[in-house]
Parts: structure tokens; sequence; C-alpha cells
């Protein structure tokens, strides 16, 4: 053990940001002024801080091996000091590659894919009520003013969305993945389309029916419990958004996904995909292993690509990308603000917690949760992973436009529409 606390000790002599470890004897390590310390309650534990194994370090945190002592801002500037190699993308080699292709394979039957989206998503209601904004808007927001709080910037998010996509009055829209919903009732009662989404989460289901209820638009929204793979309607519609799903798909599942999103659009038809991307090509992701921490205790399941496989994937779909924005700051801070608002009310997440959970598991999901909103905002605000917009039309070889006649669908091929004055 004296070994350890020496590779620990040098460890924290070469690292840029202070940290103080205090041993389970009692005794410390690191300076004393360090704005954070991690209390190690069983010694196994330290092997990981010992080896750089981040993401097995916040597994002994959950578990409750190792407290915090600090604030999560400053935990995170530790993160990225400990992260191996300054945080470069580490490319896995081919026989892993070829791994985590039968990995995703076996994770994403139907059956599996529902377990997993519940078990994050339904978690309890109450608890994500307590740190999103009013809509439960779960997903990044759209800083378009920096003024902006988080819940005038998720109203923003969704407008940027129905802006982009041109809703129009009466047109069909669905939405793949639609939470609880915000995106649907925005765009049913600002754009009067008939909107549909299809959910997995019991929880989210339940709350978007009772939504619909309480507004009276029955006639105007819809809301379906089923996997993409089983939503057939009976005719397309004219669009389509996928906000924060395509993450749960499965890097085997791509391609029948992108396909998907083709087969519900009508000809000539705009599609929009907003969701999370590796940075790193070829599969290259920050070492340390927090990736594995996110997968275990937060989204099982979870598989990132590049955003060139991405749009890959939807040309090899007929799907044509239109226009592509990276949002990758603003998913920072929008995490921060979830990570700020859940650590200044820790004390009713518990006892929310608690009502649905025994004690400690409440903890330790707690514990999770912390890690997880705050390591996100580190790993977008580091661009270890990134954030994009891709808006996609399904072409119908019909010109559309006098003056561009290859436009071949709804969108005008100029971005000015999205940014127009729509007061009148």
């Amino acid at each position: 053990m004296v070994a350890l606390d020496r590779v620990i000790a040098s460890k924290l002599d070469r690292l840029s940001v202070p940290l103080r470890v205090r041993l389970p004897s009692g005794a410390t390590l690191g300076p004393q002024s360090a704005a954070v310390e991690l209390v190690f309650h069983d010694p196994t534990a330290l092997s990981r801080l010992a080896a750089g194994n981040l993401g097995a370090l916040a597994g002994e945190v959950v578990a409750g091996k190792v407290s915090i002592d600090g604030g999560m801002r400053d935990l995170m500037k530790v993160v990225a000091a400990l992260a191996p190699d300054e945080g470069q993308g580490l490319r896995p080699p081919p026989w892993q590659r070829i791994w985590a292709n039968l990995k995703s394979a076996h994770l994403h039957s139907r059956a599996k894919d529902a377990a997993q989206i519940r078990y994050h998503y339904d978690v309890s209601d109450e608890f994500y009520q307590l740190w999103l904004d009013p809509l439960r808007v779960y997903s990044c927001a759209y800083y378009r003013d920096p003024d902006m709080d988080l819940t005038q910037a998720q109203v923003a998010k969704l407008d940027h969305i129905c802006r982009k996509l041109d809703l129009r009055k009466g047109e069909r829209f669905v939405d793949i993945g639609a939470g609880w919903g915000g995106l649907l009732f925005h765009a049913a009662e600002n754009y009067d389309v008939k909107a549909t989404g299809i959910t997995l989460s019991q929880n989210q289901f339940d709350h978007v029916s009772g939504m619909i209820r309480q507004k009276g638009l029955e006639k105007q929204i819809t809301i379906e419990l089923c996997d993409y793979r089983d939503f057939h309607p009976d005719r397309p519609f004219d669009k389509l958004a996928s906000v924060g799903m395509f993450e749960h798909v499965g890097r085997t599942n791509m391609a029948s996904y992108c396909q998907c999103i083709r087969d519900l659009l009508r000809p000539g038809g705009m599609a929009l995909n907003h969701g999370i991307t590796l940075t790193g090509l070829d599969d290259a992701t920050v070492g340390g292993r927090l990736g594995e921490f996110i997968e275990h205790y937060i989204f099982p399941g979870g598989d990132l690509l590049h955003i060139s496989q991405v749009i890959r994937h939807m040309s090899e779909a007929g799907l044509e990308m239109v226009d592509t924005e990276n949002l990758r700051p603003h998913y920072a801070r929008t995490l921060w603000a979830w990570s700020d608002r859940l650590e200044a009310r820790l004390s009713e997440a518990e006892d929310i917690l608690e009502q649905t959970l025994p004690p400690t598991q409440a903890g330790q999901v707690l514990r999770a949760f912390r890690l997880y909103l705050a390591g996100c905002a580190l790993g977008f605000e580091e661009s270890w992973t990134s954030l994009f917009q891709i808006l996609l039309t399904r072409p119908d070889g019909a010109p559309t436009a006098k003056d561009l006649p290859g436009a071949r669908s709804s969108y005008p091929f100029r971005r000015d529409y999205i940014y127009d004055d729509r007061s009148n």
C-alpha cells in the first residue's frame, strides 16, 4: 500500500490542477489548499486513481467507496487534468472496433432497447422535473442570445428546429423519441401542424398523453408507445424530427434507422436529426475509460459515431444532407445549467428518489447523475464529444423552385427563411 501511495503522490505532484486525497487511514496527499478532496473509504479504490482509470474511479464514487469534497465545476477541472494524453482521442485497435460492432448488435434488440430506455428515462419524472426546464426538454438548448437562461434557450431550440423544418399550417409532423412532448406541443401550438410522437418510455408516454387531454389537443397531437422500427403510419409525413434519440439506436442499426427516416417522409419532405456524435475519427475516444462509466450507469446501449459516418449512412439511405450545424458549446452550457440546478437541490433530489427506490440505490443514482451531468459538460467543453443538427430531405426529382430547378424538395436552399420575422 505504501508503494501505491507513492504512485498517487507522484501523480498529484504532476497535476496542473491541485487535488487533495484523503487515504482510508486519515492521512492526506496533495496540497492542503486544493479546492477538491477525494476521500477514500476503501483502500481497493486507490488503485483506480493510481492506474488513471477515471471511469472505474467514478464507479467507486457511485458505490460510496470514495466521497467528493468540493464542487462539481472544480472537480471537472481535476478530471480534465487527469485525462490521459491531455484528453486527446485514442483510436482503438481493429479488433476492438470489431468487438464494438458485435456488442452493438447484441445490445440493440427491440426488447433490450425498450429496457435500456426505461432504465434511464423512467427513473422518476419528479427527479427530472427538479433540474430540467419547465417543459422538461432533455436535450441541448440553443442560446440564441447570450443572456438567455435555460428555459428561454430551450424554447429557442424548439423554435430553431421548427424554423429549420419550415413547418406550415396543416402539415403532418412526426417526432421520433418525443420525450416529455416539448417539441410536439411547441410545433402544434405555434405552427398549427398535426403532430405525432413516438417513445419507448412509459413515464413519458403517460405524461404526454395527460398533457394532450389537459390542453384539449386530441385532434392535433397523438403519442404512440412503440419502437421506431414498429411504427407504420398509413401515409408518410411532411416533416420529421428526431432529437437526442439516435444515440440509442446502435451502430449496427444505423442504416435501418436512416432508412426508417426516409420511409416516414413523403417525397420532397424534410427531416432534422439532432444528436451527439464522437469528435474523434475512427471511433477515437478520450482515455481513462470515461465512456464505460456512462454506458454502465447512465445510458446502457448508448453508441456514438463520428458525424461523417452518420451522414454517410443517411446518404446511403437516399436522404440528402442540406444543412449541418454544430451546437457543441451550447450543450456544454446546457449541461452545466442542469448540473448547477441539481447541485442546488441535492437533498430534495435524494428525497424524491427514495420515494421509488431503496435508500442505498437512491444515493447511487444521485451520485451517478451528479458525475454524469458535470462530466458530460466537461466533455463538450473539451470537444471530446459534439452535437450536430443535420437537416435532410427526401429528394423527389420534381423541380419546386423556378430559379432553382434542381431543388427536388421543400428545402429552399437559402437559409434566410430560418431567421425571417414571422410575427405577422
